[in-house]
């Protein structure tokens, strides 16, 4: 099997340095099978990736911090080779935070955002020709906090997602319960605040996702598990709350939502949940509005990451705890999925990206 017959899927996770952190697989898009083709050790904690939309290059965080790794977290930067396949470091810069735990491109790939949980701040730096990482351009600092104790005594900024004009760049800040708003010069990377909104008490955001129309945004709320429409003006650069569902039934034991992805063909959104172990399955209506469909289970154990294969057959889990991926077909009509079709061990599995 080669990549011009199989899609290549490059995962990541919670490793050790002399682990191999970096799994790459050939996917089989009919059987849903996953090939070994390929790993890289020599990171801490590669917990989140992202392929370049030129697919030779890839990022990845090192999500460390200061107290227990000696240093700051980082951003590494990867060539991914081919014919044989290989992922070769490229270099790495310091994220200047704590646990720095997403990556997010612009749309003309030539910045890219790091987020740092730990110490509630946001980094920007611009890809150089050879795909390095050129030296942060921005860095801002979010303050304040938020009513969970245990979780909201300061900011923790979770992730970040650029509008679809390429004009805002939205924070997602669990700590403090916002999702705060910057204006994004993209000749110098600069971020200037522009507004932000206030979740519910205590929701927590953690991921975003914009409806291909550009016009609604979905945020997955880790603490009080609920998903939230927001409808976005493009022309002023807002948010507007709409709608808020649960994402698990109602008695679940403890829960904590991670990820969210939208369906190819924009009909269907899809959140993971950590401690229920299950994918919420929305219908998204003419109107951008959802309707629970299904929770079915995501086949491990504390889904992260999650991806949807591009001919929409197929769910592919990070599930951390059982240190595996799983593949997992999308039954159709009913919008739920099928019992596990493949598995495959990945430590501490956190992060799964198409190629």
């Amino acid at each position: 099997m080669t990549r011009s017959t199989q899609p290549l899927i490059i995962a990541g996770g919670y490793a050790y340095a002399e682990q191999a952190g970096i799994q790459a697989f050939l996917f089989d898009p009919t059987s849903g099978e996953l090939i070994p083709n390929g790993s890289f050790a020599g990171i801490n904690n590669p917990t989140f990736l992202i392929v370049h939309p030129n697919q030779r290059w890839l990022y990845a965080v090192s999500e460390i911090n200061h107290d227990s790794g000696g240093s700051f977290g980082e951003v590494w930067a990867f060539q991914i080779g081919d014919e044989p396949f290989s992922i070769k470091p490229i270099n790495r810069q310091s994220s200047r935070g704590d646990w720095p735990c997403h990556l997010r491109l612009d749309a003309t790939g030539k910045w890219i955002v790091t987020t740092n949980y730990g110490t509630g701040s946001v980094a920007i730096y611009p890809l150089q020709k050879d795909g390095s990482l050129g030296e942060m351009t921005d860095f801002v600092e979010h303050h304040g906090s938020g009513p969970n104790t245990a979780r909201q005594e300061g900011p923790h900024a979770h992730s970040s997602i650029f509008t679809p004009d390429n004009r805002f760049v939205i924070i997602a800040d669990l700590g403090i319960d916002q999702l705060v708003i910057y204006q994004f010069d993209i000749s110098e990377g600069k971020l200037h605040q522009h507004s932000s909104v206030k979740t519910r008490p205590a929701a927590g955001p953690r991921h975003l996702a914009f409806h291909s129309n550009g016009k609604w945004m979905y945020a997955a709320n880790e603490l009080d598990s609920t998903i939230t429409l927001y409808d976005y003006d493009p022309a002023k650069g807002t948010l507007l709350e709409r709608q808020s569902l649960s994402t698990i039934p109602s008695g679940s034991p403890e829960n904590i939502v991670a990820d969210i992805h939208l369906s190819a063909n924009g009909q269907c959104v899809y959140v993971s949940n950590r401690g229920h172990n299950s994918i919420a399955v929305y219908d998204i209506g003419n109107d951008g509005a959802l309707k629970l469909i299904s929770i079915p289970g995501c086949g491990g154990n504390w889904p992260r990451n999650f991806a949807l294969s591009p001919n929409g057959k197929f769910v592919l889990v990070a599930n951390q705890y059982s240190n595996e991926l799983c593949v997992l077909p999308i039954v159709k009509g009913l919008e739920t999925f099928g019992a596990p079709l493949a598995r495959a061990n990945v430590s501490g599995a956190s992060c799964i990206q198409f190629v």
